[in-house]
């Protein structure tokens, strides 16, 4: 029985799924099999799955009507041999060291049930400052504390990197189809079961990176859904039993991505903002505070949901500043 079992989700990925499969098979030191799962593709994507398990039985082909990456992947789940389970995309490609490497990070500490890589992109590629910009964020999260404390701004981890416990897989329910992304709702909900991650401080996954692809396309990737994920698991989590925020960022975007907390029965006391026009005036019956009017102690959890560039370390800074302690008084969640 191998030790490790790689999820592949494949649709419609014949231009490079040969690609990925030969770096998936040259990996070196891992005990590991492919579960590659046909989600109803339309090419030649079925031909070369099962030309690639005829000549080597670590690759092992379910097929499936066109139902969805989540349905591909807990299909995968279910065909699974490994007590380990790693995540690739069909394309993607990651070196020969890539699944030793994780490995014996999650041997390293048993406290870890996922860890990641960074991530680059493919040989001649490059990334557009959106992505390049987030790949730099997530890439400098790799040891547990720092993951946990972003967490809840983006998904700190790159799904096609992850390599999980399966016992830590079962724990948090596994993938679902929520209406938001597969990824991130796993993620929160190993986090709000005490999982921790990691990630190896070496670039072991070729990323590509293209206009098609689903997070770019699909409304269940909008930052819409990714606020509606957030706010489902921080009504589950932190905040559980808390009826009262206040929210940093008056602005329309920070007030309707936060408006979905108020679905999951939590209202918003006060808005947070550092702009003189904004502050002393009423937004939807909320006043809105300067950060130094805040009441000491706060009568409430804050969450900053502000997005922009560079406001995340301002918030923390004046924060720091006013004697708040992130995980404690205020979350990051933008």
């Amino acid at each position: 029985m191998p030790r490790v079992s790689v999820l592949l989700p494949v649709r419609d990925e014949e231009p490079t799924l040969a690609e990925a499969l030969d770096s998936l098979l040259a990996q070196r030191k891992a005990d590991f099999e492919i579960v590659a799962v046909d989600d109803g593709s339309a090419d030649a994507s079925p031909t070369i799955l099962d030309a690639f398990a005829d000549r080597d039985r670590r690759v092992r082909v379910v097929r499936q009507e066109a139902s969805g990456i989540v349905a591909a992947l807990q299909n995968a789940v279910t065909h699974a041999s490994g007590d380990i389970l790693a995540r690739m995309d069909a394309d993607d490609s990651c070196p020969p060291d890539r699944l030793a490497k994780q490995l014996a990070l999650l041997r390293s500490d048993p406290s870890l049930g996922l860890v990641g890589t960074q991530v680059g992109p493919m040989p001649g590629e490059r990334w557009g400052g959106g992505w390049r910009h987030y790949a730099k964020w997530q890439n400098a999260l790799t040891t547990p504390d720092a993951i946990a404390r972003e967490i809840w701004a983006e998904c700190p981890i790159a799904h096609p990197s992850w390599m999980m416990t399966r016992a830590a897989y079962d724990a948090s329910g596994g993938y679902r189809e929520c209406g938001w992304p597969e990824d991130y709702d796993l993620l929160l909900s190993m986090h709000r079961a005490g999982v921790r991650f990691a990630k190896v401080d070496e670039v072991l996954l070729r990323w590509r990176d293209r206009p098609d692809r689903l997070s770019r396309t699909d409304d269940r990737y909008s930052p819409d859904a990714f606020a509606r994920c957030k706010a489902h698991h921080l009504a589950r989590g932190p905040l559980v039993g808390v009826r009262e925020v206040g929210v940093w960022g008056a602005g329309r975007t920070t007030r309707k991505r936060a408006e979905h907390l108020v679905a999951e029965g939590i209202e918003i006391a006060a808005y947070v903002d550092v702009d003189p026009k904004k502050i002393g005036h009423l937004v939807h019956g909320r006043p809105v505070l300067a950060p130094a009017d805040i009441p000491r102690p706060a009568p409430w959890p804050m969450l900053a949901y502000v997005g922009s560039r560079g406001a995340r370390e301002q918030i923390r800074a004046v924060c720091r500043e006013l004697g708040f302690v992130e995980g404690m008084d205020i979350l990051i969640c933008g």
